[in-house]
């Protein structure tokens, strides 16, 4: 086998340059790269998170108002009861607010059982101790007082 070597002055030349020609291009690019880095952006302070959406009056109302018809309907005496029917009255715009407690609905029609007032409706968890209904709507005026309110059985 015949062994070749790079003793000719040509070919130690040819590999010296492929040698310069890729140092150099490797050096191009390296600066390019350097150069082509944007500076870097300021950082930014995170905004302050936003205050939580303070609840709508309805929804403060039916809060409340649960809370109100749970405490006469697990009232321990009538004092106490009567109590809480006096503060639950202070949210309506008068004793004789109505109350329609939804029966069916069928295709966004709906079946009232016979309309109450409210007077008579927080009497009746008084005396029946059992809250069987819940809020699926609430009417409000300007002032926040409720002026109808309309209950669903609970399943």
């Amino acid at each position: 086998m015949k062994k070749r070597t790079a003793k000719s002055p040509l070919s130690r030349l040819l590999t010296l340059a492929l040698f310069c020609l890729l140092a150099m291009g490797a050096c191009k690019s390296k600066k390019k790269v350097t150069e082509a880095a944007p500076e870097p952006q300021p950082v930014e302070e995170p905004a302050p998170a936003p205050a939580p959406a303070q609840p709508s009056a309805e929804e403060e109302a039916v809060s409340k108002l649960e809370n109100y018809f749970n405490s006469i309907a697990n009232s321990s005496n009538v004092n106490s009861a009567n109590s809480s029917i006096q503060e639950a009255l202070s949210m309506f715009a008068n004793q004789q607010t109505p109350v329609l407690i939804v029966i069916y609905e069928e295709n966004g029609m709906k079946d009232y059982d016979e309309p109450t007032t409210i007077e008579k409706y927080l009497n009746y968890l008084k005396d029946t101790k059992k809250n069987l209904n819940f809020i699926s709507d609430v009417r409000v005026d300007n002032s926040g007082k409720v002026t109808e309110l309309e209950l669903r059985r609970r399943r």
